[in-house]
């Protein structure tokens, strides 16, 4: 009973992410929300003061009054109209993905045993969440959308978040820092808690293409504009970067080299991956992964890399498995589980190991069925050398 009990930890170590994105998304509502309240009530603020120097001065007539009032009223209901879309558009589908998220981490509160029918319901349905996130991170959306709507876990699952990244990174693909210099501005005070360069690497690639493109009057110019301001922290780029005008595209001059060299534009996409990764708490590695590297670890040998040596049900020294299984290091066990070649099943005081006069070890099992096939006689696989069963010697673990 003890060995089936439910470890909730556990469980939930993984889900930080998944609780996490909704919540950066709906964030994000809440910041625009208040930026049009700041921006609107202090327009009306402005004019409502105004009015009233105006009144105590009677230098406006009841008109004009009654126009800016118009006006004001205007405003508000202008923003109550914009906060109704923004509510409607955005907020409350987050506030509902929010409470189908929290209402499946909910479902496993109460449940005691791993063996529990409903927590197999509930593994079920995590697996088909991280195969999404799997076929999501290779790029497969149109695939991800077919299986969550076919397993009914739309609002457990990230497309959309994915559909941005992708688009981002497509522009970055096109050489366009656009949409990425926009994703920067919408997650701004979030990027720079985690302290990410991200914003400064893409002016720093507009300025380097203007560079590259002899632009150099429109190079100064947006050299001023966006990238003076990041002096403090990034004063030796910026001094590198006013000397590139210097050099054109086809300099051999290591450090502007680099600077024009085009595989920077792969590294400001891993840089962006990175960073909205980083912002939604996701892992730069599919979450399916994370999961297998767990058992893998506990299962990984050095023979599993040993071709003669090989076991058929060992998920390591599978092909696929075992490349993914490179990544983790080997497991530790106090005592030794022998394993037999043949049959790929324990041996142990009810399955007692044989040995043959040459040495190589199999199971009892799988060697009486092959004795009973061949009139007593069994042969070893590994080298071929043929003996009576009553030959074999019975190994003793100990």
């Amino acid at each position: 009973m003890a060995a089936s009990k439910l470890n909730l930890d556990g469980v939930l170590l993984f889900e930080q992410p998944f609780a996490r994105v909704p919540y950066e998304n709906y964030r994000k509502v809440f910041r625009t929300t208040q930026k049009n309240i700041e921006r609107e009530l202090g327009a009306v603020q402005t004019a409502s003061n105004e009015l009233a120097n105006s009144a105590r001065s009677s230098s406006q007539s009841p008109h004009d009054a009654v126009k800016s009032l118009e006006t004001m009223i205007g405003r508000v209901e202008g923003l109550k109209r914009k906060l109704s879309d923004l509510q409607e558009s955005s907020g409350a589908p987050t506030l509902g993905v929010m409470r189908e998220r929290s209402n499946h981490l909910a479902a496993i509160e109460n449940i005691q045993n791993s063996k529990d029918p409903e927590y197999t319901r509930w593994e079920d349905t995590r697996l088909d969440r991280w195969v999404v996130d799997w076929v999501l991170r290779h790029g497969r959306d149109q695939a991800a959308r077919h299986i969550a709507q076919e397993k009914g876990i739309e609002a457990l699952v990230d497309i959309e978040l994915f559909m941005d990244i992708r688009r981002i990174e497509e522009a970055l693909h096109r050489h366009s820092c656009t949409e990425a210099l926009v994703w920067c501005s919408e997650n701004k005070s979030a990027l720079r808690k985690l302290k990410s360069t991200l914003e400064f690497d893409l002016r720093l690639q507009e300025y380097i293409e203007l560079a590259r493109d002899r632009r150099t009057t429109d190079a100064i110019a947006y050299s001023r504009k966006h990238l003076i301001s990041w002096q403090d922290t990034h004063l030796t780029q910026i001094q590198q970067a006013s000397a590139l005008l210097a050099f054109p595209p086809t300099t051999t001059c290591n450090p502007y080299k680099r600077l024009y060299d085009p595989s920077r534009w792969s590294n400001l996409i891993q840089s962006f991956r990175l960073a909205i990764f980083s912002l939604n708490t996701l892992p730069s590695e599919p979450l399916l992964h994370l999961a297998l590297y767990g058992g893998l670890s506990s299962l990984k040998l050095p023979t599993c890399y040993d071709h003669d040596l090989k076991n058929h049900d060992c998920p390591v020294c599978d092909p696929w498995l075992g490349k993914l299984a490179e990544e983790v290091p080997f497991s530790h066990h106090v005592n030794s589980t022998i394993v037999c070649r043949m049959t790929g099943k324990i041996m142990d005081e009810d399955n007692a190991p044989m040995a043959f006069p040459n040495g190589y070890v199999y199971s009892r099992e799988a060697l009486e069925e092959m004795s009973t096939q061949n009139e007593g006689r069994v042969k070893c696989p590994r080298t071929q050398e043929v003996c009576d069963f009553s030959k074999l010697k019975k190994v003793f673990i100990s």
